[in-house]
């Protein structure tokens, strides 16, 4: 059975994006960026692979994206509307639908993720956003956490909810020069 991982970057003080879905405040260095490439190449967008020059790598760990219409919406804002092309991107709205035929649509998220975890393939990359990220949070198999040394203030929760203690393992951690840190960390079943 594929896993569900959660995949996301993170503020010190829980926030995976500010108020309007600014990302740009996270400090990224070149040791994070060779680590991304090395270990998750599938999770950087298709453009930036391009300019990367890590288009040709094959994706390591993920075949499909699942992220919900807010992570998916700046794209379309750049005029991109298949984001990963190297994956089977699936966009979860409620209200709206992607456009482009490369990109699957679900209104029913719980069921479309439970649908793919049961297919065989590599793994599933939850990208977010909070409300999606909550939704599914059962089905979360792994977690990925960026964690940036930045308080936000502000903005989008990494999950948020009702209280209802989840526990997962500690599986790995790396430290970056920017003073990031990437927790990996598995769920206790």
């Amino acid at each position: 059975m594929r896993k569900l991982t959660y995949y996301v970057g993170v503020s010190l003080d829980g926030f995976i994006a500010g108020p309007g879905g600014e990302i740009d405040f996270y400090p990224v260095s070149d040791d994070h960026v060779a680590s991304m490439v090395e270990q998750y190449p599938e999770v950087l967008p298709t453009h930036l692979r391009r300019a990367l020059g890590v288009d040709d790598r094959p994706n390591r760990r993920f075949d499909t994206v699942v992220m919900g219409w807010d992570t998916y919406r700046p794209a379309l804002e750049l005029g991109i509307g298949s984001p990963y092309a190297h994956l089977r991107q699936v966009v979860a709205s409620r209200t709206r639908s992607p456009d482009d035929p490369a990109v699957e649509h679900t209104t029913d998220a719980l069921a479309t993720v439970r649908d793919l975890k049961g297919e065989q393939g590599a793994d599933v990359w939850l990208a977010g956003g909070g409300g999606l990220a909550r939704s599914l949070v059962d089905e979360i198999d792994e977690l990925v956490v960026k964690v940036y040394p930045v308080l936000a203030g502000a903005g989008i929760g990494v999950l948020g909810g009702e209280f209802s203690p989840r526990a997962f393992r500690l599986t790995d951690s790396r430290t970056f020069d920017s003073g990031a840190v990437v927790l990996s960390y598995a769920r206790e079943r």
